[in-house]
């Protein structure tokens, strides 16, 4: 018998729709301050899940719950470069 590997399950800030950690986008604030898109899921700081949509992002600004996720302020260029690179992974 083989063994079912478990998938982790993560819920997206802007829905609040629970999936599996790889189909989702990783928001990061890093130790430096900086607040970054991590593709790769495996960066050192504190995260925030989105789903791979514009809709979920615009729902996430508008309710603050990025903001509430990693514990900070966010300033409005930097929204907007993390909606420039959302675009490109966002599911058409």
């Amino acid at each position: 018998m083989g063994a079912v590997k478990k998938i982790p399950m993560r819920r997206c800030v802007g829905c609040g729709e629970m999936k599996g950690k790889r189909e989702m986008l990783r928001i990061l604030h890093t130790t430096e301050g900086e607040t970054v898109l991590d593709v790769t899921g495996r960066k050192n700081g504190r995260g925030a899940y989105l789903c791979r949509s514009t809709e979920c992002f615009q729902k996430a600004v508008k309710s603050k719950g990025i903001e509430r996720s990693l514990k900070t302020a966010i300033l409005a260029d930097v929204y907007e470069s993390l909606e420039k690179e959302i675009e490109k992974f966002a599911e058409k």
